[in-house]
């Protein structure tokens, strides 16, 4: 089943759920920059690829959302999960896949570094932009950010899982 049913994601969406998942999780492995200035395993052999998968996960991301768009008729339905807050959650999680790359690209582009994804020098180094760069510096805080939504994300598929309807958990493995 590759598009999604009634009470089972299809393929196409557990893909780009899981797949995202994975990516994500890679882009904080960031954090390790942070001891020891990046000088160990972590930081030598993970983090280099921290601009080339942000960009990845924009292209993905928005990928995700066409083909999200295209499968709603046909989503599992789960009437705890479908209140304001669970919108508001999943709206928010979105929001934040394609800011967070949008933000990185501000950075390096603000601080007059360029932007080079894949080897392909996409914006030449040039002279800093201010506004661009205090923009890019909201990365940071919105990495923290994406972390915690992540966490409440968790949080509330367990507690769905748990306290009520089993089978949301199902229809995404």
């Amino acid at each position: 089943m590759i598009t999604d049913q009634k009470h089972q994601y299809g393929v196409i969406s557990r893909f780009f759920h899981w797949f995202t998942a994975i990516l994500v999780l890679w882009q904080f492995t960031k954090f390790f920059d942070r001891i020891a200035d990046g000088e160990h395993w972590v930081g030598e052999t993970l983090v280099p690829y921290h601009v080339n998968i942000g960009a990845f996960i924009l292209a993905f991301v928005i990928a995700r959302m066409i083909w999200a768009f295209t499968q709603l008729g046909q989503r599992p339905v789960n009437p705890e999960a479908t209140t304001i807050w669970s919108k508001i959650g999943h709206i928010g999680l979105y929001g934040l896949l394609v800011a967070m790359p949008l933000l990185g690209m501000s950075y390096l582009v603000g601080n007059g570094y360029g932007l080079k994804v894949f080897g392909c020098q996409l914006i030449e180094r040039g002279e800093k932009i201010d506004w661009l760069m205090q923009l890019g510096q909201l990365h940071s805080p919105m990495a923290w950010l994406l972390l915690i939504a992540i966490v409440g994300h968790v949080v509330m598929v367990i507690k769905h899982h748990v306290c009520g309807n089993k089978q949301l958990f199902r229809s995404m493995i």
